[in-house]
């Protein structure tokens, strides 16, 4: 908090962010544009970019929560505010260490919805549960359903070494799953999911080639995270303050915040974006530090570059990607760039017209010395 205000650390919920007074980032305008120029949707980002948030705002859109947005850019553009059904589907529930712990994980959300809509005992595997959720639903209402899930591909990322390993039993379970989203496609008004990659070798997105992906489409490079022109026109208290703290000017604090948590680009060429948990932290806490690392990195990455004695230090200098590896979302066994794209640890540093490749680089400082460091004793043994 700083003068009053107070910063939205931690909070992922858009209802208790408005109706606490939390600072918020305005980001309603991609929310009308979304909902209304298109239906299913997926949107890859890094951890802690702000992905639960913006589904837990795509959730009161669509529940018709008109007062929550009062003030923002979106209440000047829709004009009806509709209530649908809307099935939110958190998919970090659950460590995801076997097959048992996924079917935990559904099984906690959909008894959640069958709560609301009922539920038959004759529905027994979690695909079939979802399909007559969305019926029911559909039918007690007479309005589309609206499917929002949260980190799709959690139960993907496990504890595997290698990612194209993943239990033959969580890919058949998913597949089926998420493949209801295109069976019942006439029920739907909207879909959404995030995660950070489709996995397109692992065969759970096969059923799921409807959706639009968003992930480096430039219209929506801003979705997450937060652009220095936000930066300056929402925290300029707390830059100032922070400036104060540590003995500097505004301009060097906003050069030394660039250095350390700017850097992300999603698209070919876009306005970079800030790590918000980074600076939401930095701001709460007067104190510049590696916050994003403090949440962890992957263990499955760092033993798939360790097995692979991956040449670390080659991320040094521009790492070139034929542009079809990162549209594609291919997980290749002999090749981690993609995925430390995809998970955040490398950015888009620009783009060959002639070759159609990206050229890819660390974002920032905090990225760059964090994942050193975080490789380092698993490199070096002694």
């Amino acid at each position: 908090m700083f003068n009053g205000r107070k910063l939205p650390v931690g909070i992922q919920s858009f209802e208790d962010l408005r109706t606490n007074g939390y600072l918020y980032v305005d980001k309603t305008a991609y929310i009308y544009r979304l909902a209304t120029t298109g239906k299913p949707y997926f949107l890859g980002r890094p951890r802690r970019f702000g992905k639960s948030l913006l589904l837990s705002t795509l959730r009161a859109y669509f529940l018709g929560k008109k007062e929550l947005f009062e003030g923002l850019a979106i209440a000047d553009l829709e004009k009806e505010w509709i209530e649908y059904p809307v099935f939110h589907l958190d998919m970090n529930v659950e460590s995801y260490l076997n097959v048992g712990s996924l079917h935990s994980a559904l099984n906690f959300n959909l008894k959640l919805l069958e709560a609301k809509w009922g539920k038959d005992s004759n529905e027994e595997t979690p695909a079939i549960r979802f399909q007559s959720l969305i019926h029911r639903a559909y039918k007690q209402t007479g309005r589309k359903v609206v499917v929002l899930i949260d980190e799709y591909d959690k139960p993907l990322l496990g504890l595997k070494d290698d990612l194209m390993d993943v239990d033959n039993e969580i890919r058949k379970v998913l597949k089926g799953f998420y493949g209801v989203l295109k069976s019942a496609d006439e029920y739907l008004r909207f879909v959404f999911l995030t995660g950070v990659t489709k996995f397109a070798k692992v065969s759970v997105f096969s059923d799921l080639n409807h959706l639009m992906d968003i992930s480096l489409d430039k219209n929506y490079a801003g979705i997450c995270g937060i652009s220095e022109t936000e930066l300056t026109d929402f925290f300029e208290p707390e830059i100032n303050a922070l400036a104060d703290e540590l003995g500097k000017t505004y301009d060097e604090m906003l050069g030394e915040l660039k250095k350390r948590y700017d850097g992300y680009h999603f698209a070919k060429r876009s306005e970079g974006m800030y790590n918000p948990f980074s600076l939401l932290n930095t701001f709460a806490s007067m104190e510049l530090r590696n916050y994003w690392f403090a949440t962890g990195t992957p263990t499955f990455l760092v033993r798939m570059l360790k097995n692979m004695d991956f040449d670390v230090p080659s991320l040094e200098k521009d790492v070139k990607i034929p542009s079809i590896a990162i549209t594609e979302y291919r997980v290749s066994g002999d090749d981690p760039v993609p995925l430390l794209y995809q998970t955040g640890y490398l950015t888009i540093k620009n783009y060959d017209d002639l070759l159609d490749e990206y050229i890819l680089g660390y974002p920032n400082d905090e990225v760059k010395y964090g994942f050193l460091n975080e490789l380092l004793p698993v490199y070096m043994n002694n």
